[in-house]
């Protein structure tokens, strides 16, 4: 008889997604871990020995450059993992993934997750379902950076946060969405306000409350839907 997938008390899509034989097999190995903001989950060059399965919050992907300036170049949610160069066999990312929002989740060994995948034809699918979703993230980020206008790829990003934390309200500073758009905090206070004056957010000692989603899907550029149309084919919402 095929194992039922177990979803309780999983939130994370990949684990809650598992058959329930394999997810037993897999629970050992994983150990619950509290994610404060501003955490590092893994630095720039260094070896990943361990993966994050996020229940609650969000990590960013951020590039660095020689300046000293940030940009952000993907984020994960529960819907993910975090430490694709891991599972990938390649160890290390020239990009540093750090918690923008708090949460918690689970660490597991890269060891012995890369046995686990090896051993576990669903497991595999799953993790390369989620490497597929960061892929296309990546590269359409890439894109929106390069051709969109500030404002649409504030209402991309709060969207993309929104379906991640599960919540209207986003806690996050002036400063630090200047720091993932790769903007000025000025820049963003202005277009930002646009959004507030429009009655689709609220923004209040750092925390932005969406007041209207189906707003900020009008006032956001194409990719978000884009990128959230391959994540629901693949099953990760």
């Amino acid at each position: 008889m095929e194992s039922k997938t177990v979803s309780a008390p999983y939130k994370n899509r990949v684990l809650a997604s598992l058959p329930a034989a394999e997810i037993k097999r897999l629970a050992p190995h994983l150990s619950p871990v509290a994610l404060m903001v501003n955490r590092t989950l893994h630095d720039a060059g260094q070896t990943i020995d361990s993966v994050y399965f996020l229940e609650d919050g969000v990590c960013s992907i951020v590039a660095t450059m020689a300046s000293g300036n940030t940009v952000e170049v993907g984020i994960i949610g529960r819907e993910g993992f975090v430490g694709l160069p891991a599972v990938l066999g390649t160890q290390a990312s020239p990009n540093r993934a750090f918690m923008q929002i708090p949460g918690h989740g689970y660490s597991i060994k890269a060891k012995i997750l890369q046995e686990q995948s090896e051993a576990s034809k669903e497991l595999r699918l799953l993790l390369q379902r989620v490497v597929q979703g960061m892929l296309v993230q990546t590269a359409q980020t890439a894109a929106c950076n390069r051709v969109h206008e500030l404002e649409e790829r504030l209402a991309r990003w709060l969207l993309m946060c929104q379906d991640r934390v599960q919540s209207d309200q986003i806690g996050i500073t002036h400063e630090f969405l200047a720091m993932m758009l790769g903007t000025r905090r000025t820049s963003v206070t202005v277009a930002a306000g646009t959004l507030s004056k429009a009655g689709i957010i609220s923004y209040s000692r750092g925390l932005v409350t969406i007041q209207n989603r189906k707003q900020l899907e009008n006032a956001a550029c194409e990719c978000y839907r884009v990128v959230h149309e391959e994540d629901l084919r693949l099953g990760l919402f």
